[in-house]
This record gives structure tokens, sequence and C-alpha cells, in this order.
């Protein structure tokens, strides 16, 4: 009997869950709900695109509507039935599942600020979340001269950088002393607020918002030290929440996203959850490499491709990668046991703080230029050994020496190393992947999706392939 699994949202999870059962093959009909009516796409890419160094053809993921599953855009879900297994729609539709996958995401947060209604703010207030929200900044930052950005975390501070190249004078305003606190000590801080000031972005810490004003000719944004600042566009970006409204509705068991086990399943059996929306083990993760992994694991025992398979929480590594930036963080930025190394060139936009503990690294920051960021994720990621000079991931050389690792060619780069976090694709599995006939960089991408998460790994990827390309036979290094 064909087994009937449904998913709603057509998000990063939802697409990614219905590619990998694809994928898998078997006895099941998938459909996919989503609510927005565009094809699913790439959220992480937004700012790029708001930068303007790609089109929206750029940010779309491939889709396997046609090949066993039912993609329904701008379909938006009303109700769980659980009793009767049945998804309720706003157009009206009942529809039937064994199994049911909760793909809602999150949803951004807009502040209750007086003059700031959040299920109507005023027309150049826009929050900083989807496809339709980039579309709104863009129309307003076309022959705009200043944006005002309220939120000093991840996304707010790429959006502030792709305005700014954009031309536009752009201001963040952040209610803590210091830009990314959760990702950030407030050294390393200071020095990426320097390297944004070099960018075109004004900084302004420790100080929340009061009110907003807009009207048709621009936005005045009062804070809470007596200024005002004005602008022609606001853009919200103040964090997200779980979409758990349908999961509260249907009496399933919520926290701050809705709880599931190492199966991804709901205390109802027959329904999971993924993604920005679900707990696993307290934990709420919002990153795309966790919502993938989870996706893998739910589409192995859905399909019994893989009956033991159960999803383990990884250590997060964030990346901000944009033009004139290149941040790496990872691990509690607060202090913890073991050894601290930092170095700090504000000049050059360069921060390094490295937290040791028991010969492991827990912690690291690198900000600006620094040739060993690959190793130093490798090493926080797979909780290996430091080595004994650690002078040479500091700085990315030791004393005295030559570049330290990672090393200049390929060829020396371990089989097992990740080259990329978003999809866990190692060196090994893209030299695999060139010698089974993928002979381009765009053939290898779309085999093993390597690059089509954060894109922070897209050179690192290109550099293999031009590599593999310039050798006859191919030594890995093990």
């Amino acid at each position: 009997m064909t087994e009937r699994i449904v998913i709603i949202g057509n998000g990063m999870a939802g697409s990614r869950l219905a590619g990998e059962l694809h994928a898998r093959g078997g006895d099941h009909k998938v459909t996919v709900l989503g609510a927005e009516p565009h094809r699913a796409y790439n959220r992480i890419m937004l700012s790029t695109l708001l930068a303007g160094k790609i089109g929206e053809p750029d940010v779309e993921l491939a889709e396997v509507a046609g090949h066993g599953v039912d993609l329904r855009t701008g379909s938006t879900v009303t109700a769980i039935d659980r009793a009767a297994r049945q998804v309720h729609t706003a157009d009206g539709d009942r529809i039937d599942y064994d199994h049911l996958v909760l793909a809602t995401g999150s949803r951004a947060v807009v502040p209750p600020l007086p003059g700031l209604d959040p299920a109507d703010p005023p027309d150049r207030v826009v929050p900083f979340r989807t496809l339709d929200d980039c579309r709104r900044i863009l129309a307003h930052a076309d022959g705009a001269r200043r944006a005002l950005v309220l939120g000093g975390g991840l996304l707010g501070l790429e959006a502030a950088r792709g305005l700014a190249a954009r031309g536009l004078d752009v201001g963040v305003v952040h209610p803590v002393p210091h830009l990314m606190e959760r990702q950030l000590d407030a050294a390393g801080a200071a020095v990426l607020a320097g390297t944004l000031a070099d960018l075109g972005v004004t900084t302004h810490l420790a100080v929340p918002a009061t009110a907003v004003a807009a009207d048709a000719d621009g936005v005045r944004l009062d804070l809470a030290d007596g200024r005002s600042l004005t602008a022609d566009l606001l853009v919200l970006s103040c964090g997200v929440r779980p979409d758990t409204a349908l999961a509260v509705a249907a009496g399933l068991d919520v926290e701050r996203g809705v709880l599931v086990d190492d199966r991804l399943r709901t205390r109802d059996e027959q329904v999971s959850a993924i993604g920005d929306c679900a707990q696993h083990d307290g934990t709420v993760t919002g990153l795309v490499a966790p919502a993938w992994a989870q996706a893998r694991v739910v589409a192995d025992l859905l399909t019994g491709a893989e009956p033991a398979a159960r999803y383990r929480h990884r250590p997060a590594v964030t990346r901000l990668k944009a033009a004139g930036i290149d941040l790496a963080a990872m691990g509690d930025p607060a202090g913890g046991p073991g050894e601290e190394l930092t170095f700090a060139d504000p000049t050059r936009g360069t921060y390094a703080r490295l937290r040791i503990h028991d010969e492991r690294l827990t912690a690291a920051i690198l900000l600006g230029d620094n040739p060993t960021v690959g190793t130093v994720i490798q090493l926080f990621d797979r909780g290996q050994p430091v080595p004994a000079d650690r002078r040479a991931l500091l700085l990315g050389r030791a004393v005295g020496t030559t570049t330290a690792a990672p090393a200049t060619s390929p060829a020396l780069m371990p089989d097992a190393a990740t080259v990329c976090q978003c999809n866990t694709v190692s060196k090994g599995a893209l030299v695999r992947c060139w010698r089974d006939g993928a002979r381009t960089v765009d053939a290898v991408v779309s085999r093993t999706r390597a690059g089509t998460g954060c894109g922070s790994c897209r050179d690192a990827v290109v550099g293999i392939v031009d590599w593999l390309s310039t050798v006859d036979s191919v030594e890995v290094s093990r």
C-alpha cells in the first residue's frame, strides 16, 4: 500500500526532505504544501540577492515536483486533524496522510514599538526574512540614499552590507553593547564594527529603539538616548520565532519549538518536525546544516533505507561572508575552561581567538583574512586534537616559517576533510564524484550539493575541481 507523506512547508527543510524521499525511492506519495507562492529558494542567499550580486533565479532550489511529488505552492494549511490524519488548507482541501512532517520554519519578530503594528508594518518598514521581504526592500532601496537596520545579529549585518553594496548610507541600531553577541566577544565585535564602518555601515550600539514614525517620505526611528535617526527605509532584523501555531492547535508538545526525539518524531508517532520549527534535546538551531541533516534522517526512516538512523546535534559554525567581511565563529563566545589565545589587528580588520581545553578546540572566532579557517573549522567540528604549535592556528603561520595548513594544494588536503559544512560533503566525496564523470563545477555541485547552502565553500569546491582537472591520476592524501 502506498504510504501518503505530507510535508507542511516548502522552505529549505521541507523541499530538501522531498528531494531526499524521491532519491531513496519506495512506494510512497509525497505532498508538499508551501504557503509562499514561489518555488523553493535558498533563504541564506537573500542577502547576496539584496547586494545585487545574483538574480532571483540564482536563489531557487532544485525541486522534484512531477516525480512522485505533488507540490502545491500558495497553499496555506489552517489545521491538522490528528484523529482523522488529515490536513486542512485555506482552499478547503482535506488531504489525508499516513505520516505528517512539520517543516513550518520560523517567522520574523516584529518588535511592539509605538508606531509599529506587528500585524501591519508601515510600507517603508520591512522585516528581512522572505523573498517577498527582499523584493520590498529592493523596491524601496531603488533611488534611496539612507537605510536603517534594526538588529545587529547575523542577518541584520548581512542586510546592512547588502544595502551598503548598493551605495546606500546604512546605519545599524542594536540594543546590546556589541554586535552578534551570540557568536562574538566584545573585542571581535569591535573589530567587526570597524570593518563595517570602512564599508559604509555605521553602528549605534547599546541603545534600544523606542518608537517608529513612517510616512510616504521616509522613516524616523527614535532611540532611548533621545536621538532620532531618519532614513528612506527601515529593515527589521530582530530575530525569528519558530512557527509552531499549527502544532499548538493540534495538541502537540511545544516549548520554544515542536518537541521531537532522536527520530525527529513528536509524541504522535505519525508526526515529525524538522528545521527551524523543531526543538531537539532542548535546542532550536535556526541553521540550514542541521535542518538538512534532519531531512536525511526522516527520509531514511520513512523509506526504510536506514531504520536505525537517528539525529545527533553537531556543534554549529556561523559564517558571515560578504564583500569585505569574512567571519567564522563557533562555540560559546563567553569564557570557559582551558587556555585562550587571541590576536587583533584592527587596522587590517583581523581578529582571532581560540579556546582550547584538553587539547580540543572548544570555541573560535576568526575575522578577516586567515588561511587557517578551514583547519580550525575541521578541528572544532571533529573534536580532533590541536597541533602543538598554537600560533599556526591563530596567525595562519608559525613564527619564522611559511604558511601553515590548510595546504596550498588540494592534493595535501585529507580525504575526510569536510569542504561543505551545510551538506556535509568531504573532499573525498568531491574526488569520487569527479572520477565518476562529473568534470565541471556545476556537475559536481549538482551531484553532491556542495556549495548550495551558505555558499561560503564555493571557492574551495572550484579550487578542488580545477586541481582535479589538471592531474591525470589523483592520489588522495589519507
